[in-house]
């Protein structure tokens, strides 16, 4: 663990174990560090939503004390396993036998419906302000989209390794958001296809106008 970190869970747990809040100095004092130190690690705390800041109700005369609790809950630091847990998911998938692409297509499908970028009430969306939606949505998703009339190149995979991993059913995912995307905003276009790695360093997304 990195001693900054390392430094801010000691900071962390003498805030758990206080059973009262506590201000910067008494912080200072009970881990024989630096007062602006520890109001470092305590306003990161903060920052991060491990911690809570409150003004200490007033027993007198003078301003009121800052203090700090530690907010219920898990430690929000450390690592995280989404990949794994991608990867439990998409196995669990592949089992399913021959309807666990449509699945992955249909899941995709919803999504797509949820994410894109609708137009106002009333208005139609032509075919180029659609392919427009489609890709900024893409971009938003970090596949570096390319437009060129009918083809959309994908430069960039977000799930490169779970896809090369779980091929089809990754794919049908990425086609399901694209296709979701056009129908939900009606527009005379859908996606016809999707071929992966078509070009050394993209993956070729076909559209169809209707």
């Amino acid at each position: 663990m990195a001693p900054e970190r390392h430094r801010r869970g000691e900071v962390l747990d003498a805030l758990r174990g206080a059973g009262a809040p506590l201000g910067v100095a008494d912080v200072a004092e009970r881990l024989a560090v630096h007062p602006n130190t520890a109001r470092f690690h305590l306003d990161a705390l903060v920052a991060d939503g491990a911690a809570e800041r409150t003004l200490e109700r007033p027993s007198g005369p003078g301003r009121p004390r800052t203090v700090y609790t530690a907010r219920p809950g898990m430690d929000r630091g450390g690592s995280r396993g989404y990949r794994l847990l991608a990867q439990i998911l998409l196995s669990r998938l592949a089992a399913a036998g021959p309807d666990a692409r449509r699945e992955a297509e249909s899941a995709g499908r919803e999504w797509g419906r949820f994410l894109v970028d609708r137009p106002p009430p009333f208005t139609r969306t032509s075919a180029g302000d659609a392919v427009a939606r489609l890709t900024a949505l893409l971009a938003d998703l970090d596949f570096a989209p390319d437009a060129d009339g009918d083809v959309v190149r994908l430069r960039h995979c977000p799930f490169l390794e779970l896809a090369e991993e779980y091929g089809p059913l990754v794919c049908d995912v990425h086609l399901g958001i694209m296709r979701g995307a056009l129908a939900e905003l009606d527009a005379p276009v859908e996606a016809e296809g999707l071929e992966p790695f078509a070009e050394p360093a993209a993956c070729l997304a076909r559209l169809r106008r209707t």
